[in-house]
């Protein structure tokens, strides 16, 4: 597991790079290489003391040995000059496997400081290769700072939404693994590691929760998850074992995040990872071999320049998305298994390439759920809404329904930090998904799940994926709701803000709360925020001197927020109001005639509290304003896609008085 020791020396080689290396992928690549080549020492120094003979560092790469370099005699310079040449001729020494080889291929050191490098290598000095399971662990908290890659559309995959996905899938120890657009391989050690505990004699698989689990790190980007019970595989033969990491592959087009996941998997016990610097979509030359299992988090954006696809794929597109989902369908075998994470134009845009994709997903890829991420899963690099896919073709064929779940918490928040709160679907969901594969049952009265039937699903031709659209609708139209006073509903709130450095978010009209710090700088005069008022969620706030022009604010966050003493603050009564419903209605047409109606005041209007708890509200069931609130939100989507739509069409002449056409 990793320990503070551990996660302390990794955190310190990154403080002292920082100064010279601000980019954290470029500091993870100077750890990496560093580590390797202390550990490559580590190994001779071992066979030393067993009475045989070193294997790496020898002949004329002798001199370039761990140990000589870190010999107090050699001054700052000497030791720099050392270490530039010993990682730029790595890749030629006949005596390191050609998994090293590729490690140090391209390696270099990006500053010429002989006092930083000094200070660097003596805090990788304190590793060693004798544990290398912590090292595993403090690998994956160190690729854990990593932020996007950008310009491929790539990010890190949470590791609760990895260890989530290969739990749903459940991978068995004869089967073959891909991951298609691997990264630093998070999908594959999770694999790994599930077959280990699956097959170990102290994994009880009916006393299995997720509270058995240890998770690491106060926000999403940062969590590693370990078992509190360790386990060994030891239900494993070495036969099986070595089956297993010989049936585990990856691809990636990057070779940075080819060697970051071979030092990873190295790192996890495979001492030689297939992992390979391929383009997926572009080159065929690995198409005819098919994987029992598929894991993937393919990038979501397709470059400028556009994809030139190989011609094997069953759909005729361009987009990175689309073919990605169409290779792992094309590659399982005849009763393969696959967890992928899309994003959601994969589940309801209207061309023919996404028709198709979605065809073939439900009559022959095995597509047997749906489960709904919520937007900004993949803050702070990407606010993208996502959902998993995931197929079981010998399940699908026994099943004439798909499955649909939504997931609105994942145990952490969805501001930019993402940040650990104590909701948490991803459980619920999981043990729902094992339910259904096993006797085909879901849940009564349960809010996250619903099942529905393939041929309502094929019965338009678009195959759309959006659950929501297939749940049954109750005719309200003609039903009478009790209107509720505002005050049985809300209570004010007082409370004061206790701390100076409390998260103040600025209000922004109609809008509700902006949850960024720079956002609030610009709108907010002093940042003395001692006087203000918290707003917690499922709070609003109105400012009375402005009410008639809609200053009414919501904090949908699991942050704490406050605002000016101006504003009014309220509780909303949970029980019998949905926030974001009351917020809707309070910002409607109706509500705001009657609210200027009782706003007095010649110059600036102001909405009295005895007035506005006056205002009525149709109090309708929970799920009922769940669903408006629901319909509203898909509604606003189609708004502004058709508005990005018409912002992008310019037309390409226009008429001028003379009556002729001039080109713009």
């Amino acid at each position: 597991m990793l320990d503070r020791d551990t996660k302390r020396k990794i955190d310190s080689a990154r403080q002292i790079l920082v100064g010279k290396v601000p980019d954290p992928k470029a500091q993870v690549e100077q750890i990496t290489t560093a580590l390797i080549y202390k550990f490559m020492d580590d190994m001779d120094l071992e066979n030393e003391d067993m009475g045989l003979t070193s294997q790496f560092f020898i002949d004329d790469y002798s001199k370039y040995s761990w140990r000589k370099l870190m010999d107090n005699r050699l001054s700052g310079q000497e030791r720099l000059d050392l270490y530039v040449q010993a990682i730029t001729n790595m890749t030629k020494n006949p005596h390191i496997p050609q998994l090293f080889r590729d490690i140090f291929k391209g390696a270099f050191l990006p500053f010429r400081d002989p006092r930083t490098l000094s200070l660097f290598l003596k805090e990788i000095n304190q590793f060693s290769y004798d544990n290398s399971e912590n090292l595993g662990n403090a690998f994956e908290y160190l690729l854990s700072i990593l932020g996007s890659q950008g310009d491929a559309g790539q990010f890190r995959t949470p590791r609760h939404i990895i260890d989530f996905i290969v739990e749903a899938v459940n991978p068995k120890k004869n089967e073959t693994i891909l991951d298609p657009a691997c990264g630093t391989a998070g999908f594959l050690i999770s694999a790994y590691k599930h077959i280990l505990k699956i097959n170990s004699s102290n994994f009880n698989c009916e006393e299995d929760k997720a509270e058995d689990k240890i998770i690491k790190g106060d926000t999403a980007t940062e969590t590693i998850i370990e078992e509190k019970i360790n386990y060994s595989g030891d239900l494993l033969s070495p036969v099986d074992k070595t089956k297993l990491i010989k049936n585990i592959e990856g691809y990636d087009i990057s070779p940075d995040m080819v060697k970051l996941a071979l030092v990873n998997l190295y790192l996890h016990g495979f001492s030689d990872p297939k992992i390979f610097e391929y383009d997926t979509l572009s080159d065929d030359k690995r198409w005819n071999k098919m994987f029992d299992v598929i894991f993937a988090n393919p990038p979501f954006m397709t470059p400028r320049g556009g994809i030139k696809p190989h011609k094997k794929f069953s759909i005729n597109a361009n987009r990175a998305e689309v073919l990605f989902v169409d290779y792992i369908g094309e590659h399982l075998n005849i009763n393969g298994c696959a967890g992928i994470i899309v994003p959601e134009g994969i589940i309801f845009q209207a061309t023919n390439a996404y028709k198709n994709l979605r065809k073939n997903l439900i009559e022959n890829w095995g597509l047997y759920a749906v489960v709904s991420l919520p937007s900004g899963v993949f803050q702070p690099y990407s606010g993208v809404k996502t959902s998993i896919l995931l197929m079981d073709k010998k399940f699908a064929k026994k099943s004439n329904e798909i499955l649909f779940l939504k997931v609105e918490n994942d145990g952490f928040d969805l501001g930019a930090q993402r940040r650990k709160i104590n909701k948490n679907d991803l459980p619920k969901a999981l043990k729902i998904l094992k339910k259904w594969k096993k006797n085909k049952t879901v849940p009564e009265n349960s809010k996250i799940v619903f099942k529905v039937g393939k041929e309502i699903i094929s019965k338009n031709g678009d195959y759309n994926l959006t659950g929501n659209r297939y749940l049954e609708k109750i005719d309200y139209s003609n039903a009478k709701w009790p209107m509720v006073k505002l005050v049985e509903l809300i209570e004010e709130k007082i409370e004061r803000v206790k701390k100076q450095n409390i998260q103040v978010w600025s209000v922004s009209n109609a809008q509700g709360f902006v949850n960024t710090t720079e956002y609030f700088e610009k709108k907010v005069a002093s940042k003395n925020i001692s006087n203000y008022k918290i707003i917690n969620s499922n709070y609003f706030a109105y400012n009375p001197s402005r009410i008639n022009v809609g200053s009414i604010a919501l904090n949908k966050s699991e942050k704490i927020g406050c605002v000016s003493p101006m504003y009014v603050v309220f509780e909303i009564s949970s029980e019998r109001l949905n926030a974001e419903y009351l917020f809707k209605i309070l910002k409607s047409k109706e509500i705001e005639k009657e609210i200027r109606l009782k706003s007095q005041g010649a110059v600036r209007k102001q909405l009295r509290y005895k007035d506005l708890i006056t205002i009525k509200i149709p109090i309708l069931p929970l799920e009922v304003q769940e669903q408006i609130v629901e319909e509203i939100k898909q509604f606003q989507k189609v708004i502004d896609g058709a508005k990005q739509v018409v912002e992008s069409w310019k037309p390409s002449f226009r008429i001028d008085p003379s009556w002729e056409l001039v080109e713009l």
